[in-house]
């Protein structure tokens, strides 16, 4: 039987981060994320958005990126972001004796969707006129490249590259009858 256990999300930040380190030097940052779903009002037919809550941990990992410190340094409440992660199922007794539990995401990577809001240049602001994307989390998938403006400078891949132009008619130089990608 095949399992997935993938989260995909675009939203925003509804608290700035809460960070503690562990005495053994771990280190996890704790987010609020906020995405919304459309359902459509039964009253007026109009669609709405509806906001989903989320809860969001980061952790540095031993190798790799160390994501909680990426997390406190440079995502603020109100910031708009995309992130990858998996749904881990939390679950503990409370103080009165009842079993309770909680889904939240397990952050592996994310993305910037915002240039900063100082519109700062230098270090996290856009190099060489490009805009950059994060590097992917240690895993054999990677998402695909968002355009992003104000990732912290040493953070990124190759720079995003705009799209070659076209030739009339849809072409690309190739022959008829091909498809144009």
């Amino acid at each position: 039987m095949a399992n997935l256990n993938k989260v995909m999300l675009i939203g925003r930040l509804t608290r700035d981060p809460e960070v503690r380190t562990f005495s053994t030097g771990g280190k996890v940052a704790k987010i609020g994320f906020a995405v919304n779903n459309k359902k459509k009002n039964p009253q007026t037919g109009q669609w709405e958005d509806v906001a989903v809550f989320v809860d969001i941990d980061a952790f540095n990992r031993e190798t790799g990126r160390k994501l909680a410190d990426l997390v406190e340094q440079y995502m603020r409440k109100g910031q708009q972001f995309y992130i990858e992660g998996r749904l881990q199922l939390d679950q503990w007794t409370n103080q009165e004796g009842q079993k309770q539990s909680k889904l939240k995401v397990l952050m592996e990577d994310f993305q910037f969707l915002e240039p900063r809001a100082d519109g700062g240049a230098g270090e996290g602001g856009m190099r060489d006129g490009g805009a950059r994307a994060p590097r992917a989390a240690s895993s054999s998938y990677s998402a695909p490249r968002r355009p992003a403006a104000g990732p912290p400078a040493g953070e990124f891949d190759e720079p995003a590259h705009e799209p070659e132009p076209m030739e009339p008619h849809g072409g690309r130089g190739g022959g008829e009858g091909e498809i144009p990608f």
